[in-house]
């Protein structure tokens, strides 16, 4: 589904497959841009005298290069393999193998749900564009459900499809930390009020963090948090259930909140 008239810009780290060595340099295929042919004169090889390029590179190899100009007029984009150090290169392989997961999960979601190859491409287009990667948007999805994909008009069979895929085959390195609130109302209309106070904490977010509530038995709530770290859960979990406790004080409620469910007492 890659748009083969995109081509990289100067100072981008790309996947290359050699394709043929010469005496003067190597000729290689850019994997990210509809297999585009780079070239890799003998001065950037590596740093200091290269007497064989076979001595460095060989056809079939993978390796990782940046792109040091592109001239789409001649489609002609050169390249550097001296100028990526081992850190790069690990990190580039790596965002690229994720790339192809990412590809192959959405092949998997056209043919669950049935959606033709054009429409697909307006999917794929349209995930580039808000997620910069397929493989992020997968992973937004994992954490934050259908809400990663509003407002971008794709269908919610398609959306739902991604969600599933996304938690089925992505495990982030996440905390999962919960805590318990209280809410009371003497109100005649005390159920709406507590409603409006839980969905005041579950307006509280942050990019990476996912917050569900849920009913225990009245009159506690459970606030769960799912977040990067401890540090950031436990932040986004106190304002989460201050929301809800401030919420439900200006309508004449009352509200408590427990870190743990052990120090309640019923």
């Amino acid at each position: 589904m890659e748009n083969n008239e995109v081509w990289p810009e100067t100072g981008d780290f790309v996947v290359c497959t050699v394709i043929n060595v010469t005496d003067f340099g190597a000729y290689t295929k850019l994997e990210e841009f509809g297999g585009k042919e780079g070239f890799i004169h003998i001065s950037e090889v590596k740093a200091g005298w290269v007497k064989y390029v076979r001595d460095h590179v060989r056809e079939g190899q993978k390796i990782v290069c940046k792109v040091l100009n592109v001239d789409s007029s001649r489609r002609h984009i050169d390249l550097s393999l001296k100028d990526v150090n081992d850190h790069q290169k690990r990190a580039k392989i790596q965002d690229w193998k994720n790339e192809q997961k990412g590809a192959k999960w959405l092949q998997f979601v056209a043919e669950e749900t049935g959606t033709d190859n054009k429409i697909m491409q307006t999917v794929y287009d349209t995930i580039n564009d808000k997620f910069g990667s397929i493989y992020l948007a997968f992973e937004d999805a994992a954490i934050n459900g259908v809400d990663s994909f509003a407002d971008t008009g794709i269908s919610e069979k398609v959306i739902q499809s991604i969600v599933n895929v996304a938690q089925v085959n992505i495990k982030l390195p996440f905390v999962d930390i919960a805590g318990y609130v209280d809410l009371t109302s003497d109100e005649p209309n005390g159920i709406d009020i507590i409603k409006k106070a839980l969905n005041a904490a579950g307006k509280v977010k942050k990019n990476e963090v996912k917050v569900d509530i849920s009913y225990v038995g009245a009159p506690r709530y459970r606030i769960k948090v799912i977040a990067p770290d401890y540090k950031t859960a436990e932040g986004i979990l106190k304002k989460a259930a201050m929301a809800a406790i401030d919420a439900i004080e200006k309508a004449n409620g009352k509200g408590i909140f427990y870190r743990h469910i052990e120090s309640v007492k019923a």
